[in-house]
Protein backbone atom coordinates (compact mmCIF):
# COMPACT_ATOMS: atom_id res chain seq x y z
CA UNK A 1 0.00 0.00 0.00
CA UNK A 2 2.85 2.34 1.17
CA UNK A 3 4.56 1.85 -1.77
CA UNK A 4 1.23 2.97 -4.61
CA UNK A 5 0.71 6.16 -2.83
CA UNK A 6 4.98 6.58 -2.88
CA UNK A 7 4.09 5.98 -7.02
CA UNK A 8 1.15 8.84 -6.94
CA UNK A 9 3.49 11.09 -4.81
CA UNK A 10 5.77 10.47 -7.18
CA UNK A 11 3.71 11.35 -10.24
CA UNK A 12 3.06 14.63 -8.52
CA UNK A 13 6.70 15.72 -7.62
CA UNK A 14 7.88 14.71 -10.98
CA UNK A 15 5.64 16.82 -12.85
CA UNK A 16 6.58 20.02 -10.10
CA UNK A 17 10.22 19.10 -10.77
CA UNK A 18 9.67 19.31 -14.61
CA UNK A 19 8.43 22.47 -14.07
CA UNK A 20 10.76 24.32 -11.67
CA UNK A 21 14.01 22.36 -12.86
CA UNK A 22 15.20 22.35 -8.80
CA UNK A 23 14.63 19.26 -6.33
CA UNK A 24 14.18 21.41 -3.50
CA UNK A 25 11.80 23.45 -4.73
CA UNK A 26 9.96 20.82 -6.11
CA UNK A 27 9.34 19.54 -2.77
CA UNK A 28 8.45 23.26 -1.48
CA UNK A 29 5.91 23.29 -3.74
CA UNK A 30 4.84 19.30 -3.25
CA UNK A 31 4.48 20.00 0.27
CA UNK A 32 2.68 22.92 -0.03
CA UNK A 33 0.24 21.46 -2.79
CA UNK A 34 -0.71 18.41 0.06
CA UNK A 35 -1.32 20.64 2.91
CA UNK A 36 -4.22 22.24 0.50
CA UNK A 37 -5.45 19.01 -0.36
CA UNK A 38 -5.64 17.97 3.14
CA UNK A 39 -6.83 21.06 4.42
CA UNK A 40 -10.64 20.08 4.11
CA UNK A 41 -9.83 17.13 6.46
CA UNK A 42 -8.26 20.02 8.69
CA UNK A 43 -11.44 22.05 9.28
CA UNK A 44 -13.34 19.04 9.83
CA UNK A 45 -10.99 17.64 12.82
CA UNK A 46 -11.44 21.65 14.27
CA UNK A 47 -15.04 21.70 13.91
CA UNK A 48 -15.24 18.01 15.65
CA UNK A 49 -12.98 19.29 18.41
CA UNK A 50 -15.24 22.41 18.92
CA UNK A 51 -18.43 20.05 18.94
CA UNK A 52 -16.54 17.88 21.93
CA UNK A 53 -15.91 21.13 23.60
CA UNK A 54 -20.24 22.14 23.53
CA UNK A 55 -21.15 18.30 25.33
CA UNK A 56 -18.56 19.02 27.55
CA UNK A 57 -21.18 20.29 30.71
CA UNK A 58 -23.37 17.08 29.30
CA UNK A 59 -20.76 14.52 29.83
CA UNK A 60 -19.50 15.93 33.05
CA UNK A 61 -23.76 15.52 34.24
CA UNK A 62 -23.57 11.79 32.96
CA UNK A 63 -20.64 11.18 35.16
CA UNK A 64 -21.78 12.40 37.66
CA UNK A 65 -24.98 10.65 37.78
CA UNK A 66 -23.58 7.09 36.47
CA UNK A 67 -21.12 7.31 38.79
CA UNK A 68 -19.88 3.83 39.74
CA UNK A 69 -21.88 2.20 36.99
CA UNK A 70 -19.33 2.40 34.10
CA UNK A 71 -21.16 -0.01 31.97
CA UNK A 72 -24.56 2.32 31.77
CA UNK A 73 -21.86 5.52 31.45
CA UNK A 74 -20.62 4.54 28.59
CA UNK A 75 -23.93 3.49 26.98
CA UNK A 76 -24.91 6.95 27.49
CA UNK A 77 -22.13 8.77 26.17
CA UNK A 78 -22.14 6.21 22.97
CA UNK A 79 -25.69 7.73 22.29
CA UNK A 80 -24.38 11.29 23.15
CA UNK A 81 -21.69 11.16 20.33
CA UNK A 82 -25.06 9.82 18.11
CA UNK A 83 -26.99 12.08 18.68
CA UNK A 84 -24.61 15.00 18.27
CA UNK A 85 -22.64 13.35 15.19
CA UNK A 86 -19.27 12.89 17.01
CA UNK A 87 -16.47 10.25 16.23
CA UNK A 88 -14.20 10.17 19.50
CA UNK A 89 -11.58 8.50 17.27
CA UNK A 90 -11.36 10.34 14.54
CA UNK A 91 -8.60 11.83 15.81
CA UNK A 92 -6.53 8.78 15.29
CA UNK A 93 -8.08 8.78 11.63
CA UNK A 94 -5.65 12.20 11.03
CA UNK A 95 -2.62 10.09 12.94
CA UNK A 96 -3.22 6.98 10.57
CA UNK A 97 -3.00 9.35 7.22
CA UNK A 98 0.38 11.15 8.83
CA UNK A 99 1.72 7.92 8.94
CA UNK A 100 0.95 6.77 5.67
CA UNK A 101 2.30 10.09 4.54
CA UNK A 102 5.44 9.97 6.34
CA UNK A 103 6.42 6.58 5.46
CA UNK A 104 5.37 7.12 1.55
CA UNK A 105 7.61 10.20 1.23
CA UNK A 106 10.60 7.95 2.98
CA UNK A 107 10.11 5.40 0.04
CA UNK A 108 9.65 8.61 -2.13
CA UNK A 109 12.84 10.04 -0.91
CA UNK A 110 14.67 7.17 -0.79
CA UNK A 111 14.36 6.04 -3.88
CA UNK A 112 13.48 8.81 -6.61
CA UNK A 113 14.79 7.22 -9.52
CA UNK A 114 12.09 4.74 -8.97
CA UNK A 115 9.21 6.14 -7.29
CA UNK A 116 9.61 10.04 -9.18
CA UNK A 117 11.41 9.43 -12.49
CA UNK A 118 10.04 6.18 -12.89
CA UNK A 119 13.06 4.35 -14.45
CA UNK A 120 13.22 0.36 -14.66
CA UNK A 121 14.44 -1.36 -12.28
CA UNK A 122 16.95 -2.96 -14.13
CA UNK A 123 18.43 0.63 -16.00
CA UNK A 124 18.87 1.49 -12.47
CA UNK A 125 20.94 -1.55 -11.43
CA UNK A 126 22.87 -1.55 -14.41
CA UNK A 127 23.88 2.28 -13.43
CA UNK A 128 24.48 1.59 -9.68
CA UNK A 129 27.48 -1.25 -11.24
CA UNK A 130 28.69 1.01 -13.36
CA UNK A 131 28.79 3.81 -10.40
CA UNK A 132 30.29 0.73 -8.26
CA UNK A 133 32.95 0.43 -10.48
CA UNK A 134 34.12 3.54 -10.87
CA UNK A 135 33.91 4.34 -7.61
CA UNK A 136 34.05 1.78 -5.63
CA UNK A 137 31.65 -0.28 -4.06
CA UNK A 138 32.59 0.89 -0.38
CA UNK A 139 31.65 4.41 -1.75
CA UNK A 140 28.31 3.40 -2.18
CA UNK A 141 25.32 3.60 0.21
CA UNK A 142 23.82 0.41 0.61
CA UNK A 143 20.87 1.96 1.85
CA UNK A 144 20.47 4.61 -0.55
CA UNK A 145 22.13 3.82 -3.90
CA UNK A 146 20.10 5.57 -5.92
CA UNK A 147 21.29 8.84 -4.04
CA UNK A 148 24.88 7.42 -5.08
CA UNK A 149 23.75 7.41 -8.91
CA UNK A 150 22.11 10.85 -8.72
CA UNK A 151 25.59 12.42 -6.82
CA UNK A 152 27.50 10.75 -9.70
CA UNK A 153 25.79 11.82 -12.20
CA UNK A 154 25.76 15.64 -10.88
CA UNK A 155 30.14 15.28 -9.86
CA UNK A 156 30.89 14.08 -13.49
CA UNK A 157 28.26 16.83 -14.85
CA UNK A 158 26.06 14.69 -16.59
CA UNK A 159 22.93 16.25 -17.02
CA UNK A 160 21.46 14.82 -20.32
CA UNK A 161 21.20 11.39 -18.10
CA UNK A 162 17.29 10.65 -17.59
CA UNK A 163 18.54 9.77 -14.25
CA UNK A 164 20.01 12.86 -13.45
CA UNK A 165 18.49 15.40 -10.64
CA UNK A 166 19.43 18.46 -9.65
CA UNK A 167 19.31 18.75 -5.70
CA UNK A 168 21.21 21.34 -5.26
CA UNK A 169 19.15 23.58 -2.79
CA UNK A 170 20.65 26.91 -1.36
CA UNK A 171 23.93 25.09 -1.28
CA UNK A 172 22.31 22.17 0.07
CA UNK A 173 22.99 18.92 -1.78
CA UNK A 174 19.70 17.13 -0.84
CA UNK A 175 20.77 13.40 -1.45
CA UNK A 176 23.24 13.72 1.31
CA UNK A 177 22.47 11.83 4.41
CA UNK A 178 23.42 13.64 7.95
CA UNK A 179 24.46 9.66 9.72
CA UNK A 180 26.54 9.46 6.60
CA UNK A 181 27.74 12.89 6.83
CA UNK A 182 28.75 13.72 10.45
CA UNK A 183 32.03 15.63 9.44
CA UNK A 184 29.62 18.04 7.12
CA UNK A 185 28.18 20.38 9.33
CA UNK A 186 25.78 22.09 6.38
CA UNK A 187 24.02 18.34 6.53
CA UNK A 188 22.54 19.31 10.02
CA UNK A 189 20.96 22.72 8.99
CA UNK A 190 18.07 21.03 7.80
CA UNK A 191 17.31 18.98 10.50
CA UNK A 192 17.82 21.23 13.23
CA UNK A 193 15.44 23.96 11.45
CA UNK A 194 12.95 20.76 11.20
CA UNK A 195 13.45 19.82 14.70
CA UNK A 196 12.79 23.70 16.18
CA UNK A 197 9.67 24.02 14.27
CA UNK A 198 8.44 20.52 15.64
CA UNK A 199 9.13 22.02 19.11
CA UNK A 200 6.84 25.26 17.77
CA UNK A 201 4.38 23.22 16.67
CA UNK A 202 3.96 20.95 19.56
CA UNK A 203 4.24 24.08 22.06
CA UNK A 204 1.61 25.76 20.23
CA UNK A 205 -0.97 22.63 19.88
CA UNK A 206 -0.26 22.54 23.91
CA UNK A 207 -0.76 25.68 25.35
CA UNK A 208 -3.96 25.89 22.97
CA UNK A 209 -4.97 22.63 24.75
CA UNK A 210 -4.02 23.67 28.30
CA UNK A 211 -6.27 27.39 27.36
CA UNK A 212 -9.19 25.13 26.07
CA UNK A 213 -8.87 22.38 29.27
CA UNK A 214 -8.29 24.82 32.12
CA UNK A 215 -11.34 26.41 30.56
CA UNK A 216 -13.09 22.91 30.88
CA UNK A 217 -12.35 22.89 34.28
CA UNK A 218 -13.07 26.03 35.26
CA UNK A 219 -17.00 25.63 34.11
CA UNK A 220 -17.28 21.96 35.89
CA UNK A 221 -15.53 23.18 39.30
CA UNK A 222 -18.68 25.98 39.33
CA UNK A 223 -21.10 23.06 38.93
CA UNK A 224 -19.61 20.44 40.84
CA UNK A 225 -16.66 19.99 42.89
CA UNK A 226 -16.59 16.49 43.54
CA UNK A 227 -16.03 15.57 40.40
CA UNK A 228 -12.63 14.37 40.55
CA UNK A 229 -12.52 11.44 37.67
CA UNK A 230 -10.64 11.71 34.29
CA UNK A 231 -13.60 11.16 31.84
CA UNK A 232 -13.43 9.34 28.10
CA UNK A 233 -13.04 12.54 26.44
CA UNK A 234 -10.00 13.79 28.48
CA UNK A 235 -8.24 10.61 28.23
CA UNK A 236 -9.54 10.50 24.32
CA UNK A 237 -7.92 13.94 24.41
CA UNK A 238 -4.54 12.42 26.11
CA UNK A 239 -4.08 10.08 23.14
CA UNK A 240 -4.52 12.20 20.67
CA UNK A 241 -1.76 14.37 22.39
CA UNK A 242 0.34 11.03 22.78
CA UNK A 243 0.19 9.83 19.31
CA UNK A 244 0.81 13.87 18.25
CA UNK A 245 3.50 13.72 20.26
CA UNK A 246 4.83 10.23 18.63
CA UNK A 247 4.69 11.38 15.39
CA UNK A 248 7.60 14.33 15.26
CA UNK A 249 9.60 12.20 17.34
CA UNK A 250 9.54 9.45 14.38
CA UNK A 251 10.00 11.47 12.37
CA UNK A 252 13.21 13.18 13.71
CA UNK A 253 14.65 10.05 14.16
CA UNK A 254 14.01 9.25 10.52
CA UNK A 255 15.24 12.49 8.84
CA UNK A 256 18.62 12.05 10.58
CA UNK A 257 19.34 8.67 8.11
CA UNK A 258 17.35 9.70 5.37
CA UNK A 259 18.09 12.16 2.35
CA UNK A 260 18.11 15.81 3.31
CA UNK A 261 15.04 16.30 0.97
CA UNK A 262 12.78 13.81 3.30
CA UNK A 263 13.64 16.62 6.24
CA UNK A 264 13.16 19.65 4.08
CA UNK A 265 9.82 17.82 3.54
CA UNK A 266 8.88 18.36 6.76
CA UNK A 267 10.37 21.83 7.72
CA UNK A 268 7.54 22.89 4.87
CA UNK A 269 4.58 20.89 6.13
CA UNK A 270 5.61 21.97 9.95
CA UNK A 271 5.71 25.30 9.14
CA UNK A 272 2.41 24.95 7.06
CA UNK A 273 0.63 23.83 9.68
CA UNK A 274 1.28 26.54 11.96
CA UNK A 275 0.25 28.95 10.05
CA UNK A 276 -2.85 26.63 9.22
CA UNK A 277 -3.55 26.03 12.98
CA UNK A 278 -3.01 29.50 13.61
CA UNK A 279 -5.16 30.62 10.81
CA UNK A 280 -8.41 28.56 11.42
CA UNK A 281 -8.36 28.53 15.37
CA UNK A 282 -8.71 32.60 14.95
CA UNK A 283 -11.41 31.83 12.86
CA UNK A 284 -13.22 29.10 14.71
CA UNK A 285 -12.47 31.62 18.20
CA UNK A 286 -14.04 34.21 15.99
CA UNK A 287 -17.07 32.34 15.07
CA UNK A 288 -17.82 31.46 18.72
CA UNK A 289 -17.60 34.89 20.19
CA UNK A 290 -20.17 36.04 17.24
CA UNK A 291 -22.71 32.96 18.20
CA UNK A 292 -22.45 33.40 22.24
Amino acid sequence: MISFFSNIFGYVLNWIYFLVQNYGLAIILFSILVKILMLPLSIKQQKTLKKNEKVQNEMKILQVKHKGNPEKLNQELMELYKREKINPLSGCFSVIIQFILILSMFYLVRSPLTYMKKIDSAKIEQQITEVKEKNGEQNISKTYPEMAVIEYLKDNDIKENDMYINMDFLGLDLSKVPQENFSDIKVFIIPVLYVISSVVSIKFTTAMTKKKEDNKELRVDKENNENKEMDQEKMAAQMNKNMSLMMPILSVSISLVAPLGLALYWLVNNITMIIERLVLNKIFSKEEEENA
